[in-house]
C-alpha cells in the first residue's frame, strides 16, 4: 500500500533495464520498415490455473503493449490463440489498443486467430502462419511447454526478431538458446508495470520486491540463531 500510494503521488519505483523488453520496440520498428507482419502469442495455458493462470494474463499485458504500437505505426498484427476463453480478451484487447491509437479501422478481427485446443495442433498451425506471412517479429510471453522450441526455430527460419519469456523452468534454455532475448521467470510478471509504467502496476512489483527482502531477511537470522543456539526461536515465536 505504501508503495502503490507513493507512486500515485509521482514517487515511482525504479525498476531495472531488461533488455527483452526494450527489444519489443525495436523488433516490431523492424516490420515495419520491412513491411512484413508482428506475431504475438501469450502462451498455451488458461487464464484460470493458479500455477500457469499469471503467465497467460503476464502475455496479454504485453500482447496490449505489442498491438498498441503496431496500431501506431500501422503494422500489421497476428495473434494465435488456443484456449477458447482467452480468445475474445485477446480480440478485445487489441480491438482497445487500436481504438486508443486512433485507428480502429486497421483493427482486423480474422487475425486474432483460434487455431486448436490440442498442444501439437496449436504449435503446427502456429508454424504455418510464420512460414505463410514471413513476419519478420515472434513475441512470445506466457507457459509454453514442448513446443517452445518448434516455435523458436520456425521464427529464425524465416528470419524474424525473437521476443520470448516464460516462467517454465524446462523451457528456459530453449527460448535462452533459440531466441534473441529471453525474458526469465518473474521478468515477464514485471512486464506490464515496466511497459505501461502505470504507477498501481509499478508500486505493486515494487512492494513485492520489499517482501522478498524481508522473507531473506528473516530466513538468515533464524539460520544465524539455529546455529549459534540450537533451537529455531522464530518458528517457536510464529508458533509453528
Amino acid at each position: 500500500v505504501l508503495f502503490i500510494e507513493r507512486a500515485r503521488r509521482g514517487k515511482l519505483p525504479w525498476i531495472r533495464k531488461v533488455t527483452g523488453l526494450d527489444a519489443i520496440g525495436e523488433a516490431v520498428g523492424r516490420a515495419t520498415e520491412m513491411g512484413r507482419p508482428v506475431i504475438c502469442s501469450h502462451g498455451i495455458a488458461t487464464m484460470r490455473e493458479s500455477t500457469y493462470g499469471p503467465q497467460t494474463i503476464s502475455g496479454m499485458a504485453v500482447l496490449s503493449y505489442v498491438a498498441r504500437l503496431c496500431a501506431k505505426y500501422g503494422t500489421r498484427l497476428i495473434v494465435p490463440v488456443r484456449q477458447v476463453e482467452v480468445h475474445p480478451i485477446a480480440c478485445e484487447l487489441v480491438r482497445t489498443a487500436y481504438v486508443a491509437e486512433g485507428k480502429p479501422e486497421l483493427y482486423k478481427e480474422e487475425d486474432i486467430r483460434y487455431l486448436s485446443p490440442f498442444q501439437f495442433g496449436y504449435s503446427a498451425g502456429y508454424i504455418g502462419i510464420m512460414d505463410r506471412e514471413k513476419v519478420a517479429a515472434n513475441i512470445m510471453v506466457g507457459a509454453y511447454w514442448a513446443e517452445a522450441l518448434q516455435l523458436c526455430e520456425a521464427g529464425f527460419r524465416v528470419g524474424a526478431i525473437q521476443v520470448g519469456g516464460t516462467a517454465m523452468t524446462a523451457q528456459l534454455p530453449f527460448f535462452i538458446t533459440a531466441a534473441d532475448y529471453c525474458l526469465i521467470g518473474e521478468e515477464i510478471y514485471a512486464a506490464g508495470a515496466y511497459l505501461s509504467k502505470d504507477p498501481l502496476q509499478l508500486g505493486t512489483v515494487a512492494g513485492q520486491d520489499i517482501g522478498k527482502f524481508v522473507c531473506t531477511a528473516i530466513i538468515i537470522i533464524g539460520v544465524i540463531v539455529l546455529l549459534a543456539t540450537g533451537k529455531n526461536w522464530i518458528s517457536i515465536w510464529l508458533g509453528l
